[in-house]
């Protein structure tokens, strides 16, 4: 079993310096970097210390990680973010996790023994109504559905179609992966404030788009 280990980045410059010397290359056998047309130099970070980079051709942050598909070499999937909210010491643990045979993991926010250091008041009650309102809908039994940091088989994207273009990707893999009662566990891990840069949610605005993807899997009986 393979792993490759995805960072999205966006203006991500600040993080990419702190976070990605703690990153060991041992831990996986991949490290792709998925970048959105950074302008403030994460480009030319990635490219000095030798990381593989695809910069993509359209704008979401879903569009990046399947034009990344061809490029990924491992069987597993784990999704990190470098701007600080995903804790680097983890990854083995979610390597090890997933020799167990798990289609999909998620590093929790919110399970016993974890926190989130950058919520604030809106954020922490989204998460809340949003995974939820996934669990009684679509069976999951998630503390933290919507959370980047999370690993799962390759295979996946196609078995589930998924083909959400932007923020609501891991929402839209966290649904279809109940839907169709595969196997998931979650692990507790902390999210520590971010690392300078811009935060890409915009409260009300993303959680409209988190509830208009909740309601077209819903009832959308092709994707049931």
């Amino acid at each position: 079993m393979k792993t490759t280990l995805v960072i999205p980045t966006m203006n991500e410059i600040d993080g990419m310096r702190e976070i990605m010397p703690e990153i060991k290359k041992e831990w996986v056998d991949q490290i792709l970097i998925v970048d959105g047309n950074s302008t403030d130099g994460t480009i030319e970070y990635a490219k000095e210390h030798g990381y593989e980079i695809m910069i993509q051709k359209t704008k979401g942050i879903g569009n990046g990680y399947r034009e990344a598909l061809p490029l990924i070499k491992g069987d597993i999937i784990i999704i990190f973010s470098p701007d600080g909210n995903s804790v680097p010491e983890k990854i083995p643990e979610v390597v090890e996790k997933m020799k167990e045979g798990y289609d999909l993991l998620i590093v929790s926010r919110y399970l016993q023994g974890a926190k989130s250091y950058d919520d604030d008041f809106f954020t922490k009650i989204g998460n809340k109504i949003f995974t939820t309102t996934i669990n009684l809908l679509f069976g999951g039994r998630y503390t933290d559905s919507l959370v980047i940091f999370r690993a799962y088989k390759k295979s996946l994207i196609n078995d589930l179609k998924i083909d959400a273009k932007h923020m609501t990707f891991e929402e839209q893999i966290s649904i279809r992966a109940a839907q169709k009662k595969l196997k998931i566990t979650e692990i507790p891990g902390d999210e520590p404030q971010r690392i300078g840069g811009e935060r890409k949610i915009r409260v009300f605005k993303t959680g409209l788009t988190l509830f208009l993807e909740i309601f077209k899997n819903f009832f959308n009986p092709k994707i049931r």
